[in-house]
């Protein structure tokens, strides 16, 4: 059986009110808080859940530690449709409460990108490439001839 797509990221957060009120403003979807203590954020293709921490380790299981320093070498992203979406988007996330890692700028890799931490310090990287474009539902796919 092939697994074809991530259909949930599950983020653990310190404040779950907190983090729904910023992902929201940050994403510019409303949140489905019809589950007692937890959020979901249906985006096309992959959902963000937002589930309080010591809750997600312990449904993992009771000796998974947690350990919230540092960088966990996982970062999330957005790919814009241009370059001033990339700055647009990190400017919200900033005005929201996160705080910018990187000011968006000229990649080494042709692109145009910028990193910002959440509230719990999950770094997203909100990018533009020439080489990506759009399905008509929205999907990132690389250009025809890239």
């Amino acid at each position: 059986m092939k697994i074809s797509r991530v259909t949930v990221l599950t983020l653990g957060v310190a404040d779950l009110v907190k983090a729904t009120e910023f992902y929201e403003a940050v994403l510019g979807t409303p949140p489905n808080t019809s589950f007692d203590g937890v959020t979901f954020i249906e985006l096309p293709g992959t959902w963000i859940a937002l589930y309080p921490l010591e809750k997600l380790a312990e449904d993992i299981s009771s000796e998974v530690p947690i350990i919230r320093s540092g960088f966990s070498g996982v970062t999330l992203a957005h790919n814009a449709r241009s370059k001033d979406d990339v700055v647009a988007i990190v400017r919200r996330a900033a005005s929201a409460g996160a705080r910018v890692v990187k000011e968006p700028q000229e990649t080494s890799w042709g692109g145009f990108s910028g990193y910002f931490a959440d509230l719990d310090g999950y770094y997203w990287e909100v990018a533009w490439g020439p080489m990506f474009d759009f399905a008509e539902n929205g999907e990132l796919k690389f250009k025809e001839n890239a």
